[in-house]
C-alpha cells in the first residue's frame, strides 16, 4: 500500500491492520548510541487508550514490544521494529458491514483508492492503525 512509510533519511513505515494479528512501526535511519527503552514507548501509547462514551469498547492493552535495533536500551543504528499485538480484535462485529459503507469513514474513499474493502473495522483506514505512529 502506498503511503505507509514517509521520510527519506529518518523514514518511518508503519504496518499492519485494525484486525490483523498486529500493528507495528519500523523506523530507519536512527542513529547508534540513543537511549531507547520500551518504557519510553510504552509511556506513550498509555495516553491513547480509549475512555468515555463515545470510545471504542475494545479493549486493548497496547504493549509495545521493540524486536529490532536497540540493545541494552541503547539504539544500535539498525532498523528499530515495534509491534503491538492485537488481542481483542472482534471481526464478526463487523459482518453486517460487509456490504455497507459506513457513513463518516474510511471505508469508501479507501475502497476507492486502493480498490480493496477491509470491512472488519476499517483495516488500515482505523484509528487503530494510529498505534504504530
Amino acid at each position: 500500500m502506498a503511503g505507509s512509510g514517509f521520510g527519506d533519511i529518518f523514514k518511518v513505515t508503519t504496518w499492519g491492520e485494525s484486525h490483523g494479528k498486529a500493528l507495528g512501526v519500523c523506523i530507519d535511519g536512527c542513529p547508534a548510541g540513543l537511549a531507547l527503552s520500551v518504557d519510553d514507548i510504552q509511556i506513550q501509547l498509555d495516553k491513547r487508550k480509549p475512555g468515555g462514551a463515545y470510545a471504542t469498547k475494545r479493549s486493548e492493552r497496547d504493549k509495545a514490544e521493540i524486536l529490532s535495533g536497540v540493545f541494552d536500551n541503547i539504539t544500535t543504528g539498525c532498523p528499530i521494529t515495534v509491534v503491538i499485538m492485537n488481542e481483542d480484535a472482534r471481526s464478526a462485529d463487523y459482518s453486517t458491514l460487509s456490504e455497507v459503507f459506513r457513513p463518516s469513514h474510511a471505508d469508501f474513499g479507501y475502497h476507492i483508492k486502493y480498490g480493496i474493502r477491509d470491512y472488519r473495522g476499517g483495516g488500515r483506514a482505523s484509528g487503530r492503525e494510529t498505534a504504530a505512529r
